[in-house]
């Protein structure tokens, strides 16, 4: 291939023209610590914060690389390309610290690659494709998947290597299949997979065989989907003779099996989809699982809150009662307790538990705990029920379609012979797929006869399934690796496309991705070898909504469409032409011969559609969107664009393609951030006013950088601009602000003190009523001056604001004044023409009401479409207030405009995700709640409270003391040496935990090491010990066998097994877990009577806690015997309530003089839900999606295609 320079220039370095610079990266936890820290890295000065917080966190290797290198000379390559190893056995290892070093391995292992495989000419086409592809990495024009970030170049670059992992190759010089010795000398850079799952229990390629297929692509980074409709319906005959659990039992197992390997995971969650056919004997039960699911989800957390609070209140009633004793807890004669009673019957609190709660009460107990449950997506309600680490789809083909029309019924059929096990209305089960997905997000949709009307390869077989994300569609047991570029730096400063630059970009990237197959090693042997005989490619672009939005362009405008739609046609028509190239000198794709009819068809299809032709379509049930060509103002592009699918489809005819397929659109998640996209994959953007992250933590408002470029691009001047821009952003200070201002404030009886300590807040507030507050005001002032009590300071819903006398008019106006309306909507000087070009996804800030329509992404999804190999990753937003019937019509609609795939998201309709209706003021949420659950009949009055109010709760880091206790024990397991050591709190729990290991690999110890911080933080975060203990004892692996150096613990399955043995012994008393009993390890044991086992129990335990102060608990494993003194009276006696009912049952309430503590939870619960809900409600009026991100803890969580990133730390739940 000929390769030309167009960013760089001959004999000068790409990274001539951009200047770098060195920067710090961290990554905190919205409680402060950090998780993430690199000091002195070097990346592009132009790079924002976020971008080099990724490649820093992410995508530097920051162990084993060499501080001094050597190259390995190889006779059949150029010298500047050969690869290197360290420079001797003595070379320090570091981490990588200069993005250049990042850009350099990955464009060199390409290039490397590809001049192996005969990609170029000539020498200086290898030296122009390498420099280019590193001046496009620095510059942000295109990145790729993951992987990519992770895995490719570390052997070429450093020789970094390790013993194979199972993964397999097909050698590009012998085309034999090939089983990998090495880790890294063949990266792994695919990102997403599709594999098969036969009906078959145990053998391979079975069920079972599938979550161990799954878990190694979890383990590395990947994500999976399937096609499940082969596996027998529930009662369907065995073949010995007995009858089958059905889809859904195994389904289930599933879902536990990717939940468990997202809970271990440290850069995403299991991303994995669940496909099933229309006509699948379960697919009834499949469409309403996460319905059902949600459901369970509501009823833990509302009956849990329930019981919760009318126990303690009938507990309450008990302990409150002023009669005699007896009288207290006999609802006859105590009406407060009968009172209460009644109330928990009404709401169906068990009756035991209700007899439990006044037994409670008559042993002494002033306070009870009953565990409440919370809707994170990741907390323990969640993790209860089945159905959430996966994305569902049901697969319509046109039969159904055609059916539903026609009001005709619906064969559900046997998977053994295809007779039919049920009948049913096509109607009635498109019904439930429409309330499933108002409900609860999901099924999405596949329509199976549009996506196989557009295969290139039928000859080998249906497509059936697809990725998580839903762009990759194409044969089982096949992968492909990604990329996406970045379409704003293709603007020209008039708004016009630099169409020559991009025609170039998608040139090297998709050689860029075909050379990444053949260097590629799979981790199968059936994906390895369909991937080499069908080289299927994943090229697409990010930021259209933001390129777009700058260019003054509404997203949802004829004009917007056709620019989309001649963009997309550009690129895939390049992507071909070039595919088509490389066949014309490395041969077509192994299977292109059999296939080369199909494949010259559906090229012919997007040529049609690219010259805007409505008929003439060959082959097609449904006929696409064809281009817009009246609608692009930019002919330029309109010309290259039809050019492009003339030269591939004249040049395919030909020389065949070296490609099955070349594109599609991802979600863009970690890769948009690092590219600064504003907007990902065809998104639109999700806010106008972001929050730009700084070098040493903390956030300052920034406008979206669109809006200014849209502004001028419409004519507005400077002065115009920057009204608009201060409306939204906010002039950061109440000096002359309407509503509330200094002045007023004065008159309130503010001092200068009191306004400058305000000022001083206000220049980061979201929000005034967060300044106003006893800590920046002091609680002197506040008292004395302001005439607040103790009460009110104290109390989370008090509002100071009010309190002074300001309206609810009166703090908006000053809010938006002061912090930004974080709109546009009633900006002065912005004409009401204008303000559908800055239409988001959702309404914007605190008074937004505009939003794009539900038609908007269906009709973006369907101009693109046409010139997409694959397909196209994108959620169609709804809001809260869209019906069933609109559900069902965006999917009907999706069909008939020839899309592949559909994923709704109706707002609110997970539990775990918060309603934009809840940003009104809380006084009148609190009436509207009322007047709302009043209205309604008591059966949907439960459903109002499970959906609405729900209270959240997240737990607290507890610091360990600076200078701790703890013990350290050796031990040999094995023949391996293991050091636990553990630092503890004051009061002797353990709080942390160290691993070492004598002389094993680096790989091993650092597992265990990081393995040990992560035990450590969930301690921290009050996670019991018990948890661990239960999880993680009898687990069995290498080394495992005799244990030697422990008194205890004689034998143990694995590391894991032997250490939490040893904390369990030693923190929780579980002797049970050990092989020696402690009693057993004096010399003078003898057997004692059941009375002294209880006297010196009580004395060891009262002796334990004087000296656990300066000892290690875990250290004495409460093995304290006391030998001699006297037995403690029972009226000395204290027992303190703990939090757990169930310990506290029979604690000795009638023993004489006790005396009973309750536990002040209620008020310190209260307060922290109030903080999450704030932080949920500022995070949605930012635009982010209101739950915190599992990695980071941070409310940055946005929409991202089918899947969702964090804009703090980049985790994302999908491939790229």
């Amino acid at each position: 291939m000929k390769i030309v320079r167009c960013f760089t220039k001959e004999n000068e370095s790409p990274y001539t023209q951009i200047e770098f610079t060195k920067t710090s990266s961290q990554i905190k936890n919205p409680d402060g610590s950090i998780v993430f820290k690199l000091d002195d890295i070097e990346v592009p000065k132009n790079w924002s914060q976020v971008a080099a917080d990724i490649i820093a966190q992410k995508y530097f290797r920051r162990a084993g690389v060499p501080q001094s290198l050597k190259k390995v000379e190889e006779n059949d390559v150029p010298s500047w390309l050969w690869r290197s190893i360290p420079e001797s056995d003595e070379t320090e290892m570091g981490s990588e610290k200069s993005s250049k070093q990042v850009f350099d391995r990955l464009a060199g292992t390409w290039t490397y690659w590809g001049w192996k495989g005969n990609y170029f000419d000539t020498e200086v086409d290898a030296k122009n494709y390498f420099d280019e592809l590193r001046y496009i990495l620095a510059s942000q024009m295109c990145a790729p998947n993951s992987p990519q970030w992770f895995n490719t170049g570390l052997h070429w670059a450093y020789g970094i290597d390790g013993p194979g992992q199972g993964h397999h190759y097909v050698d590009y010089k012998t085309k034999k299949l090939t089983k990998s010795t090495s880790a890294y000398e063949h990266p792994q850079p695919h990102a997403c997979f599709i594999q098969s799952i036969q009906d078959d229990l145990v053998n391979e390629g079975g069920i079972m065989d599938l979550w161990t297929r799954e878990a190694r692509l979890f383990k590395y980074g990947s994500g999976t989907g399937s096609n499940f409709s082969k596996i027998r319906g529930d009662g369907e005959g065995l073949s010995g003779g007995g009858k089958s659990s059905g889809l859904m039992s195994f389904l289930k197992i599933g879902d536990r099996s990717a939940g468990a390997i997202k809970s271990g995971g440290t850069t995403r969650r299991a991303a994995k989809m669940v496909v099933v056919d229309i006509d699948h004997p379960d697919v009834e039960e499949f469409i309403d699982w996460k319905v059902k699911e949600e459901k369970k989800v509501a009823a833990l957390v509302t009956g849990s809150k329930i019981c919760a609070k009318h126990l303690n209140l009938i507990l309450k009633a008990c302990v409150n009662c002023e009669g005699s004793e007896k009288d207290c807890y006999d609802p006859k004669k105590n009406p407060a307790l009968k009172k209460e009673i009644i109330s928990a019957r009404k709401l169906q609190v068990p009756e035991n538990y209700i007899k439990r709660a006044m037994q409670f009460a008559e042993q002494g107990y002033t306070s009870m705990a009953f565990e409440t449950y919370d809707t994170d997506w990741d907390s323990e309600a969640y993790l209860t029920v089945s159905g959430q680490n996966s994305n569902n789809t049901v697969r319509l083909s046109d039969d159904f379609i055609h059916a539903l029309k026609s009001n005709d019924d619906w064969h559900l059929r046997s998977r053994r012979d295809s007779s039919p096990v049920k009948t049913i209305k096509a109607n009635d089960l498109w019904e439930q797929i429409g309330y499933a997905a108002w409900a609860s997000a999901d099924p999405g949709l596949q329509f199976h006869t549009t996506i196989n009307d557009w295969h290139t390869c039928p000859e080998g077989g249906e497509i059936r399934a697809s990725n998580p994300c839903s762009e990759y569609m194409f044969l089982d047991d096949t992968a492909c690796n990604l990329a996406s570029i970045n379409l704003i730096k293709f603007r020209n400063k008039d708004g016009s496309f630099k169409i020559d630059e991009f025609i170039h970009t998608v040139r090297l990237w998709t050689m860029v991705l075909e050379i990444s197959v053949l260097m590629a090693q799979f981790p199968s042997k059936n994906i390895a070898k369909l991937s080499y005989e069908y080289r299927t490619l994943g090229l697409g672009y990010a930021n259209i909504g933001g390129y777009l939005m700058t260019n003054g362009i509404a997203y949802d405008s004829d004009e917007g469409r056709a620019i989309c739609g001649a963009i997309t046609a550009l690129m895939t028509g390049i992507a071909y032409k070039t595919s088509a190239e490389m066949a014309s000198e490395l041969g077509p794709f192994p299977d292109y011969k059999r296939n080369a009819m199909h494949m010259l068809r559906v090229m012919s299809n997007h040529r049609n559609a690219a010259h805007g032709n409505t008929d003439g379509y060959d082959g097609l049930s449904t006929n696409p969107v064809p281009l817009n060509h009246a609608n692009i103002k930019e002919k330029d592009l309109l010309a290259a664009a039809t050019k492009s699918w003339d030269e591939a489809v004249e040049l395919g005819k030909k020389h065949g393609y070296r490609n099955a397929q070349t594109t599609v659109i991802a979600p863009t998640g970690t890769i948009g951030l690092v590219m600064d996209c504003d907007t990902t994959g065809i998104e639109p953007d999700f806010a106008l006013v972001k929050f730009k992250k700084l070098a040493g933590g903390g956030y300052f408002k920034i406008i979206n950088r669109a809006v200014p470029e849209a502004l001028k691009t419409l004519g507005y001047g400077d002065n115009a601009i920057n009204n608009i821009v201060d409306y939204a952003v906010g002039q950061n200070t109440l000096k002359n602000a309407p509503g509330i201002n200094h002045e007023k404030l004065e008159s309130k009886g503010f001092q200068k003190k009191q306004l400058d300590a305000i000022e001083e807040q206000l220049e980061n507030a979201f929000d005034i009523k967060f300044v106003f507050n006893k800590w920046t005001l002091g609680e002197d002032f506040c008292k004395d001056v302001l005439k607040v009590s103790s009460e009110q300071l104290e109390d989370f819903s008090f509002d100071l604001l009010e309190h002074l006398g300001f309206s609810e008019q009166d703090k908006l106006d000053a809010n938006i004044y002061c912090c930004g309306a974080m709109t546009v909507e009633g900006a002065p000087s912005l004409k009401d023409e204008h303000l559908n070009i800055f239409d988001c996804a959702n309404p914007c800030g605190r008074t937004g009401k505009r939003a794009l329509s539900v038609d908007s992404h269906i009709l973006m999804l369907s101009v693109a479409q046409p010139f997409i190999s694959g397909a196209i990753s994108k959620t169609i937003n709804m809001p809260n207030t869209a019906s069933v019937e609109d559900c069902k019509n965006a999917y009907l609609k999706s069909w008939e405009l020839g899309l592949k795939a559909n994923a709704l998201y109706r707002d609110g309709s997970k539990l775990s995700q918060p309603l934009n209706a809840q940003l009104v003021d809380d006084a009148d949420a609190e009436e509207t709640l009322v007047e709302t659950i009043a209205e309604q009949p008591s059966a949907a009055r439960a459903e109002i409270v499970a959906e609405r109010v729900i209270e959240r709760f997240m737990a607290r880091r507890s610091r360990l003391p600076d200078r701790r206790k703890g013990y350290t024990q050796k031990a040999t397991v094995g023949g391996h040496k293991v050091y636990l050591r553990t630092g503890e709190y004051e009061d002797g729990r353990a709080g942390e935990i160290f691993i070492d290991m004598h002389k094993e690999g680096a790989a091993f110890r650092s597992l265990m090491n990081n393995f040990a911080i992560a035990i450590s933080i969930a301690l921290q975060y009050g996670v019991p010990m018990e948890e661990f203990v239960e999880a993680f004892t009898f687990t069995r692996f290498e080394p495992s066998g005799m244990v030697e150096g422990n008194d205890s613990i004689k034998m143990a399955t694995s590391i894991l097994d032997y250490i939490f043995r040893e904390l369990a012994v030693s923190y929780l008393g579980r002797n049970d877990l050990a092989h020696v009993r402690p009693e057993d390890l004096t010399p003078d044991t003898v057997g004692r009577g059941s009375e002294d086992d209880e006297f010196v129990a009580e004395a060891t335990q009262e002796a334990l806690g004087a000296v656990e102060r300066y000892a290690s608990q875990g250290y004495m494993r409460s093995n304290l015997v006391v030998m001699n003194g006297g037995r403690a009276s029972s009226d000395e006696m204290q027992v303190k309530v703990t939090t757990d009912i169930s310990t506290n049952t029979g604690a000795g309430g009638s023993a004489g003089g006790t005396t009973i503590e309750s536990l002040p939870v209620a008020a310190s619960m209260a307060s922290a839900i109030n903080d999450q809900m704030d932080a949920v409600r500022e995070a949605r009026m930012k635009g982010y999606e209101g739950d915190a991100c599992t990695e980071c803890g941070n409310f940055t969580l946005v929409r991202n295609g089918t899947c969702m990133k964090c804009l703090t730390c980049g985790a994302t739940s999908g491939c790229s």
